[in-house]
C-alpha cells in the first residue's frame, strides 16, 4: 500500500463525510503551508506502514468448530497498528494545511501512537512532544527519546476524576497556546484516525476472499473499531464485529474502575465512539489479558500485546455461540516486548494478582 493512494482515498472520504475531522480548539492556528512542502511517501521505513500479515491460528483453539486468523499489527516498522493512524493523520494535517515542516506536534498517549507519531516525526521534519503520565513504562518512554521526541510528563491525576487522561488532555491544550505552529492529532476525536483502519478492514476482507463472518477488535480511541464498522456498512458486508473492552473502560457503560494493563480501554468515551458500531461488546479484565498473551505465546509462539491477550480471552467467551465452520478475524494490536516486565513478568503478575 502506498501512502500516495491511502491520501488521496482519504481525502475522497473527508469531502463526503460530514462532521469535523479535528477538533476546533487548537490554538495557535499554523499558517497554510504550499503544496510543495506536503510530502509524499514513496519509500523509507513509512513506506512500509500497513499489509501486514494474515495468519491461520490452529493451535490457540485446537478443537474450534470455527477458523481463526489473526491480522498480526505487530508488524508494522513502530511495531502496532497506531502507524496507521499516525501517519494518516499527520499526513492529511500536511494536505489541510495545519501543519509545516518544523511544526510540533503534541499529543497524549502513554504507548503505541506516541511511538507511532514519534517515527513519523523524525521522518517528516516535525517536533513531537509525547504527554505522558507515570503509568507509562520506561521502555516506552526510552523508544520516545531515542526518536528524538520530547517527554511531558503529567505527575498527578485530574482532581475531579481520579485518572491521568483528562489530565494529559489538559497539559496538550496549555502547551499547545504557548506553542507557535503547533497542532494536536486528537486520536480521540479525529476522524483521519478512523479512515486509516478502512485500509485495514480491506486488507484484512482481501486476504479472505470477501468471506469473513466475525470480526474481534480491541477497543480504546474506537479509530480501529470506527473504520473498521464503516467499511464494512459501506461494502455491504454481513460481517459482524465483536468490540473487546477492558473492565473498568467506560467506553460501553462499565462502570470507571482501576486498571493495569494498557492498551484498551478509555476513562471517558471518544468522541469517535457512536453507539452500534459494534454488534456485541465483550468485557475482559487484567488477568483475562494476561492468560491469552501467554496461550498465544505458549501455543502459537506470537509475542504479543496485552490487548492481544484480551482478544483471545473474548473469543474464547463467545466460542459456543459462533456457528460451525465461520470465518474470524483477530486483530492483534502490537508486539510483546513492551510488556516483558509486566505480563510476561512472574514475579509482576504474582505481585498483583493472588490468583496465581
Amino acid at each position: 500500500m502506498s501512502l500516495q493512494t491511502l491520501s488521496s482515498n482519504t481525502l475522497t472520504q473527508a469531502k463526503s463525510t460530514k462532521g469535523p475531522s479535528q477538533v476546533k480548539n487548537r490554538t495557535p492556528q499554523p499558517r497554510r503551508v504550499e503544496r510543495a512542502e506536503i510530502p509524499v511517501i514513496k519509500d523509507g521505513i513509512l513506506s512500509t506502514i500497513g499489509n501486514t500479515p494474515l495468519i491461520k491460528l490452529s493451535k490457540v483453539f485446537p478443537d474450534a468448530h470455527f477458523q481463526l486468523f489473526a491480522k498480526l499489527e505487530m508488524f508494522n516498522p513502530g511495531g502496532s497498528i497506531k502507524d496507521r493512524p499516525a501517519l494518516n493523520m499527520l499526513t492529511e494535517a500536511f494536505h489541510r494545511g495545519d501543519i509545516r515542516r518544523g511544526s510540533t506536534i503534541i499529543e497524549s498517549s502513554s504507548g503505541n501512537l506516541g511511538v507511532g507519531l514519534a517515527q513519523a516525526c523524525a521522518v517528516l521534519g516535525l517536533d513531537f512532544i509525547c504527554v505522558i503520565d507515570p503509568k507509562t513504562n520506561q521502555q516506552n518512554i526510552n523508544i520516545l527519546k531515542a526518536y528524538g521526541a520530547k517527554v511531558e510528563l503529567v505527575a498527578e491525576p485530574d482532581p475531579v476524576t481520579g485518572d491521568f487522561l483528562p489530565a494529559r488532555i489538559a497539559r496538550v491544550k496549555s502547551l499547545l497556546a504557548s506553542i507557535p505552529h503547533s497542532f494536536w492529532p486528537n486520536q480521540y476525536a479525529n476522524l483521519n484516525n478512523a479512515r486509516a483502519h478502512h485500509q485495514t478492514m480491506h486488507e484484512i476482507v482481501t486476504a479472505l476472499n470477501g468471506k469473513l463472518d466475525y470480526l474481534f477488535s480491541a477497543t480504546g480511541s474506537c479509530g480501529t473499531l470506527r473504520g473498521c464498522a464503516e467499511y464494512i456498512r459501506s461494502h455491504n458486508l454481513n460481517t459482524k464485529i465483536i468490540a473487546v473492552d477492558a473492565k473498568g473502560s467506560v467506553i460501553f457503560g462499565d462502570k470507571r474502575g482501576k486498571r493495569l494493563i494498557p492498551g484498551h480501554g478509555a476513562a471517558r468515551v471518544p468522541e469517535l465512539f457512536q453507539p452500534g458500531l459494534e454488534d456485541v461488546c465483550i468485557h475482559v479484565s487484567d488477568w483475562d489479558c494476561i492468560v491469552g498473551c501467554r496461550r498465544l505465546l505458549s501455543q502459537e509462539a506470537i509475542l504479543a500485546g496485552g490487548s492481544s491477550g484480551g482478544v483471545i480471552s473474548a473469543i474464547e467467551k463467545k466460542a459456543q455461540e459462533i456457528p460451525v465452520g465461520a470465518t474470524c478475524a483477530a486483530i492483534l494490536c502490537d508486539r510483546g516486548e513492551r510488556y516483558l516486565e509486566t505480563i510476561y513478568s512472574q514475579s509482576w503478575v504474582e505481585k498483583h494478582f493472588s490468583c496465581c
